[in-house]
């Protein structure tokens, strides 16, 4: 081949590979959370015939265990499907501590269960914020945000954290004990204007799940002083009037129209009567992570194609459905069930089956299914959302 030839040839194929990068993965780089995230390449586990299974059961898994303090996650390790949401189950004994550390490629949204937590974070500006949580608050910290966590009083405290990034791994966090305890003394005493001799003793290996004396039950000031930070991490979910209040369950909902400071993260919790069901509907803008806090369900997904796939969840067991995949989740126990929902969107969007016939008129339907116009007169007018045992 001439050498001019060759330079053509060679410009034309990098200005096709720079084309089809540009419409793989956009102009600018995609982040967790974002609606376009990994979803314009075709993923091969979702390509199949069948739907993969898109149940894991979280609390039976071994987890990582200190003392009688654990941290059980859910990642596309343990949950191949779940490439847009990571999970942890953690649970603090009295006196023990999640170390200082930061997440670098995850934001951080908990719920708590039992028991009490308190949390001090950093942001960049400098700015730190410390509170008390109990079950049915919610905290969000943004990716790469140096915080810790803290039980309060003499009960465990129990939460759930929802992270923007499935392929996360709560064990592959940065640790303040594992830094300092792998960098030169000379370095540590220059940076703090200290001794090398004080940092003898300090930990030379991650700590994780620090212990000792129980906190005080009013948080002391920060070496800096207290400087507040312009948007709170706090949020009370429980404490708010649900969301919606059906026959058949109700919903709380926090997303950042309520919550600023959660921009990549909206949370749910649903209740649902023996018999209810949350009806079919997708989510167009992100995925939906699903832990079972009480209860029995059954979660159905549709895949298209005649991919249809259901899934029976107990207490302690996690759930997702990929953005955009059809689904329901139905109370098939005989007692109400709890359900905890994290979405990786700041703004929650769905669209619901009923909602969708109600939109189009009588004679379209008609059409579309090949049925008289007067059976479609029967269906809701309205979004049903929650439906009790009898259809209500």
């Amino acid at each position: 081949m001439a050498d001019f030839q060759r330079r053509e040839f060679m410009a034309a194929a990098a200005a096709l590979a720079a084309t089809t990068s540009a419409a793989f993965f956009g102009s600018t780089p995609a982040e967790a959370g974002d609606p376009s995230f990994m979803n314009n390449v075709p993923d091969p586990l979702l390509s199949g015939k069948e739907l993969p299974t898109f149940k894991f059961s979280l609390e039976s898994s071994e987890g990582k265990v200190v003392g009688n303090s654990y941290g059980k996650e859910a990642t596309v390790l343990q949950l191949p499907i779940s490439k847009g949401i990571a999970g942890v189950s953690m649970k603090l004994e009295p006196g023990a501590m999640r170390e200082l550390h930061w997440h670098a490629t995850a934001a951080e949204w908990a719920f708590v269960l039992e028991g009490r937590v308190r949390t001090t974070v950093i942001e960049p500006r400098g700015a730190a914020e410390t509170n008390d949580f109990e079950p049915g608050d919610v905290w969000y910290f943004p990716r790469g945000h140096g915080h810790m966590l803290e039980c309060l009083g003499n009960k465990p405290a129990h939460f759930i954290l929802i992270f923007d990034n499935g392929y996360f791994s709560e064990f592959g966090t940065f640790s303040i004990s594992d830094w300092i305890g792998h960098t030169p003394k000379k370095l540590l005493a220059k940076n703090f204007g200290v001794s090398e001799s004080d940092f003898n003793g300090f930990p030379t290996d991650e700590v994780y799940f620090a212990r000792g004396a129980m906190p005080p039950e009013k948080p002391a000031a920060p070496l800096q002083g207290w400087k507040l930070p312009a948007l709170t991490h706090k949020y009370q979910l429980l404490a708010q009037p649900p969301h919606r209040v059906f026959k058949g369950g109700r919903e709380w909902r926090v997303d950042s129209t309520s919550f600023p400071i959660s921009k990549t993260v909206t949370g749910v919790i649903l209740d649902l009567e023996p018999g209810g069901l949350r009806e079919l509907h997708w989510h167009p803008t992100a995925d939906e992570w699903q832990y079972v806090i009480d209860g029995d369900i059954s979660v159905t997904m549709f895949g298209s194609h005649g991919r249809y796939r259901t899934e029976t969840m107990t207490e302690g067991d996690v759930g997702y459905i990929p953005q955009g995949y059809g689904h329901s989740i139905e109370n098939v126990g005989t007692k109400p069930c709890r359900v905890l929902i994290g979405f990786n969107t700041g703004v929650y969007e769905t669209i619901d089956l009923s909602q969708w016939i109600a939109g189009n008129s009588s004679d379209i339907l008609a059409t579309n299914f090949s049925k008289p116009v007067a059976l479609f007169e029967k269906f809701p007018k309205a979004d049903v959302f929650i439906t009790d045992e009898q259809g209500h």
